[in-house]
């Protein structure tokens, strides 16, 4: 072999070395990122997302992406921002509140799906059951629906004279029947009338809560739903505007000022989803992964707003509070 031959083999292979070093390096996997919720809500939900990721060993933008997908409160845009997600052929699904859920396992029985939910996953159909999801499905839930009835019984106890409660529900919601078939039974055990509203949009909100006053409801248990988790100062407002005795089930909605607050940690709930997310794509498979659920939920009451309101908080309610504001 002539020196200029042996010259340009030498160049084409350290052209081809790199190239083919760079070939074999595997790709950043990409988490397509599907919610309820509008961009630039809850920064701090998602900042516990990236926490949980984070303590998988993920950091975005450095060995992982996220594609994320906003139906911004319309839950009929989920179906195809799901389908979007399993064409670009992401590496797994998260989604975050409940009717998302059940659109991206419509979407795809392949890629994994990891959820964040307050209702019962069994009851939703997208686990087999909590210990064995089974499938392509898991995640992490707060049972938020569970703990309704006792904010029926929390809203009793602070209203012993109350012979009519009003709840407001999200009829587009996928618990929309069972959440209301659980609350009229948990009313019917108190001994007391209950009335369900519906509220799908903010225009239904003042309709809504005018209504209350020609029901004469001595107060308002709100639905569990992620659309009103993203009005929760708006309806605080409202409910205090019409002095009307609410509660609902993030601390939230007391913090602006509504009355009481039931229900599990969002931020922790955030988290953890984030943990299961690193843990599949470290290899593990969501069949594997026994679907998480809260273990503690919070108490809150806003004193504030009781005096606001003409309300006297026994002194035994206020002892079990998580958290009094003042």
């Amino acid at each position: 072999m002539n020196r200029r031959a042996f010259i340009t083999l030498l160049g084409g292979a350290a052209v081809s070395w790199p190239l083919a070093a760079h070939a074999q390096q595997p790709a950043t996997p990409v988490i397509g990122f599907l919610t309820t919720r509008a961009s630039g809500e809850d920064a701090h939900l998602l900042a516990a997302f990236r926490q949980g990721l984070k303590e998988a060993g993920y950091v975005e933008g450095r060995n992982v992406g996220i594609e994320f997908r906003f139906a911004e409160n319309q839950y009929d845009r989920l179906p195809a921002l799901a389908a979007d997600l399993v064409h670009r052929r992401v590496a797994v699904i998260v989604t975050m509140g409940a009717p998302a859920a059940p659109a991206a396992k419509a979407a795809t029985a392949t890629i994994p799906i990891v959820f964040g939910i307050g209702d019962d996953p069994v009851r939703l159909g997208l686990v087999a059951s909590l210990n064995r999801p089974g499938g392509n499905v898991t995640g992490q839930t707060g049972l938020l629906a569970e703990v309704g009835p006792k904010r029926l019984e929390l809203l009793r106890e602070l209203l012993p004279a109350a012979a009519r409660i009003a709840v407001l529900i999200n009829p587009a919601g996928p618990n929309a029947e069972p959440q209301t078939r659980d609350l009229q039974a948990a009313a019917r055990t108190l001994g007391l009338q209950i009335d369900v509203l519906h509220a799908g949009s903010e225009r239904d909100f003042e309709p809504a809560f005018a209504a209350l006053r020609e029901l004469q409801a001595g107060g308002l248990v709100i639905g569990n739903d992620p659309f009103f988790n993203s009005r929760s100062g708006q309806l605080a407002a409202l409910a205090l505007g019409h002095a009307v005795p609410t509660i609902y089930q993030f601390r939230q909605f007391a913090a602006a000022g509504g009355l009481m607050s039931y229900g599990a940690n969002p931020v922790d709930g955030y988290r953890q989803v984030g943990l299961y997310t690193g843990r599949i794509l470290a290899g593990e498979k969501p069949a594997d992964l026994p679907v998480q659920q809260a273990t503690k939920v919070e108490l809150i009451i806003n004193l504030a707003t009781a005096k606001a309101l003409g309300l006297t908080v026994p002194l035994a309610l206020i002892g079990r509070a998580d958290e009094v504001i003042e």
